[in-house]
C-alpha cells in the first residue's frame, strides 16, 4: 500500500513537471494550463479519481505557500499602501460575500440566504499567485504587483472566518451580527498575536543560538506549520498567524540570517512552492469529474449555468469596488488627494481585473460538511461545490487569458525609473567601499596589482555605474591573506550602507533585496 501511495506522488509530480514544460513552451500561463490539463485528464475513461482530504490542502499546501508570500513582502510597502490593502482584503471580501448571497438566494429555487453566504464567503477572495504569476510575464507598475499581493495575504483570512460563521447559521438557523463581528475580532487578533509570538521565538534562535544554513533552512520549513496549527488549535486564525509571523521575521531576517543561509533557503524555498504550486492548480482541474459525480436533485448544465451568473457577479462587484474605493474617498477628503493623487483609471481597471479564484476557493467548499449537527445532509453541499469549480475556471480562463492581451491594449506607461535608481544605488555603495578602501588600504591600493585593480573598479563604478560583477580571480586564488581581508571588509562596508539606506527608505526593499543577494554571492566566493 505505501508502495503504491509513492508511485501515485511521484507520478502526479513527474506530470506536473511535464505540463509545466509544455506549458511553457507553448507560451500559457502555468496556473491556466494546469488546471484545463487537470479537467481533461479527469475526463478520460479510466482514470482513477484523486480524492485528497480536505486538511491536506489547508494544513499542507496553505502555510507554507501563504509564508513564502509573506517573506516576498516588504513590510513598508505593505503598511505604505495599508488602506487599499485593507479595504480590499477585507472590505471587498466581505461586499462580494453579501451580494453574492443575496444573487444566489434569489437565482436559485430553494436555496436559503444562509446558504448564499456560504456560497459568497467560499468564492470571494482571489487567488493573487494566478494573477502575479501573469503579471510577471509583462511590465506593470510595481504597486499594482504590491496592492494584490497584500490583499492576497489578509482576503484568505476574511474569507475563511466569514464561512465558519456562514455555515454556522446554516446550521443553526439563526445569525448574530453582534456576535459575529466579536468572533470575528477575536480570531483576527488572535491569529496575528500567536503568529508574532512564535515568530519572537524563531527570531531568538536564529539570532543567539549557533545556527548553520541548513538549520536555518529547517527552522523556515518548520514555522509556517507551527504558526498556523497553533493558532488553529486555539480557535484563531491560521492564516492571519502565518502572514503576521513572515512578515515579521522576513521584516528582521537580515540581523540573523547569513550569506550561505540566505542563498540555501532562497533555493529550497523555490523548489518547495514550484511544487507545491504544481499540485495545487492540478488538482483543481482534476476535481471536475468528482463534483460532477456527486450532483444530485439538479442537472449538470443547470448547475454550471448557475455558477456562470456567480462568476460574472463577482468580476462585476470586484471592478465597481475597485472604482468607488479608489475614487471616492479621494473626492470626499482633501488629504487623502494630497497624500496620494488620483491613480489612472488604467491601474484601477488592471487590478479590477486581477481576480481570479483559486485553491484557497476550492479548499473551503471541499470542507463543507457533510452532515449538519441534527444528522442532515448538508443542503445543495454538491451544487455548491460545482459552482465553485465553475467560478475558479471562468475567472481563470476568462480574466487569466485575457490579461496580457488587456494589458497590452491598456498601454499603462511605467516609469523607467527603476534602473536609474539600480544605478543610482550601485554608485553609491561604491563610493562607501571606495572610501574605505583607500583610507585603511591607501598604500597597497597604489603599488600592488591586486589591490589597483580593486581601487580602479570601484572607482569606474561611482563614476560611471558599471557592473560589479568582475572579480581578480588571479588574487583569489593566491589567496593573499590581507586581499582576501580587504575584500571581506569591502562587502561589510557595503552591507552596511544597504542596511543605512534601507532604513531611511531611500530605495525600494526589492532593489535592496536584488543587491544584497548580489553580496551574498560575493561573500559566497570568498570562502571558497
Amino acid at each position: 500500500m505505501l508502495e503504491n501511495h509513492l508511485i501515485l506522488a511521484i507520478t502526479v509530480f513527474l506530470v506536473i513537471v511535464a505540463l509545466i514544460m509544455l506549458g511553457d513552451k507553448l507560451g500559457f500561463s502555468v496556473p491556466i494550463f494546469l488546471v484545463i490539463a487537470g479537467l481533461l485528464i479527469s475526463l478520460v475513461p479510466g482514470v482513477p479519481p484523486l480524492r485528497l482530504r480536505t486538511e491536506f490542502l489547508f494544513v499542507i499546501f496553505l502555510p507554507p505557500l501563504l509564508y513564502r508570500a509573506a517573506w516576498n513582502t516588504c513590510w513598508t510597502d505593505f503598511w505604505h499602501n495599508r488602506r487599499p490593502i485593507g479595504l480590499h482584503g477585507f472590505g471587498l471580501v466581505a461586499v462580494t460575500a453579501g451580494v453574492v448571497g443575496l444573487v444566489a438566494h434569489a437565482l436559485i429555487p430553494h436555496f436559503s440566504l444562509a446558504l448564499g453566504f456560504v456560497l459568497g464567503s467560499i468564492i470571494a477572495p482571489p487567488d493573487a499567485l494566478a494573477a502575479t504569476s501573469i503579471l510577471q510575464r509583462v511590465r506593470v507598475p510595481k504597486r499594482v504587483i504590491t496592492i494584490l499581493e497584500g490583499e492576497s495575504l489578509v482576503n484568505d483570512a476574511a474569507s475563511l472566518v466569514l464561512l465558519r460563521f456562514a455555515v454556522g447559521a446554516v446550521a443553526s438557523g439563526a445569525f448574530s451580527l453582534g456576535e459575529a463581528s466579536a468572533d470575528f475580532l477575536f480570531v483576527s487578533l488572535a491569529g496575528i498575536a500567536v503568529g508574532l509570538v512564535i515568530a519572537v521565538g524563531f527570531y531568538v534562535v536564529h539570532r543567539f543560538l549557533p545556527t548553520t544554513p541548513n538549520i536555518d533552512t529547517a527552522l523556515s520549513l518548520a514555522a509556517p506549520y507551527l504558526m498556523y496549527v497553533m493558532a488553529e488549535k486555539y480557535h484563531a486564525s491560521g492564516v492571519l498567524a502565518v502572514v503576521s509571523g513572515g512578515l515579521f521575521l522576513s521584516h528582521h531576517a537580515r540581523k540573523w540570517l547569513s550569506s550561505g543561509s540566505r542563498l540555501q533557503m532562497l533555493a529550497v524555498w523555490e523548489t518547495i512552492v514550484f511544487i507545491l504550486n504544481g499540485i495545487v492548480f492540478l488538482v483543481i482541474g482534476l476535481q471536475f469529474s468528482i463534483i460532477v459525480k456527486r450532483l444530485h436533485f439538479i442537472s449538470v448544465p443547470a448547475a454550471i449555468g448557475y455558477g456562470a451568473v456567480i462568476s460574472l457577479v463577482a468580476i462585476g462587484i470586484r471592478m465597481l469596488w475597485f472604482f468607488a474605493v479608489t475614487y471616492l474617498p479621494r473626492l470626499v477628503r482633501k488629504r487623502w488627494r494630497e497624500e496620494d493623487p488620483y491613480p489612472h483609471w488604467k491601474a484601477v481597471f488592471l487590478m479590477g481585473w486581477c481576480g481570479m479564484r483559486g485553491v484557497v476557493s476550492l479548499a473551503s467548499a471541499l470542507t463543507l460538511p457533510m452532515m449538519l449537527i441534527n444528522k442532515e445532509i448538508f443542503p445543495f453541499r454538491s451544487l455548491i461545490l460545482l459552482m465553485t469549480f465553475t467560478a475558479i475556471l471562468i475567472t481563470l480562463v476568462l480574466q487569466g487569458l485575457s490579461l496580457p492581451i488587456l494589458i497590452r491594449w491598456l498601454r499603462i506607461a511605467v516609469p523607467d525609473t527603476e534602473k536609474d535608481r539600480e544605478q543610482e544605488l550601485t554608485t553609491q555603495l561604491a563610493s562607501a567601499a571606495l572610501k574605505h578602501l583607500l583610507a585603511s588600504y591607501g598604500a597597497e591600493a597604489t603599488t600592488i596589482d591586486s589591490f589597483v585593480r580593486q581601487r580602479q573598479k570601484y572607482e569606474r563604478l561611482a563614476a560611471l555605474h558599471e557592473s560589479a560583477q568582475a572579480e581578480d580571480g588571479a588574487a583569489l586564488r593566491e589567496k593573499d591573506p590581507r586581499y582576501l581581508q580587504m575584500k571581506e571588509e569591502m562587502v561589510a562596508i557595503r552591507r552596511a550602507e544597504l542596511a543605512r539606506l534601507r532604513r531611511e527608505n531611500q530605495y525600494s526593499d526589492e532593489l535592496i533585496r536584488q543587491k544584497e543577494f548580489e553580496l551574498d554571492w560575493e561573500q559566497i566566493a570568498l570562502k571558497r
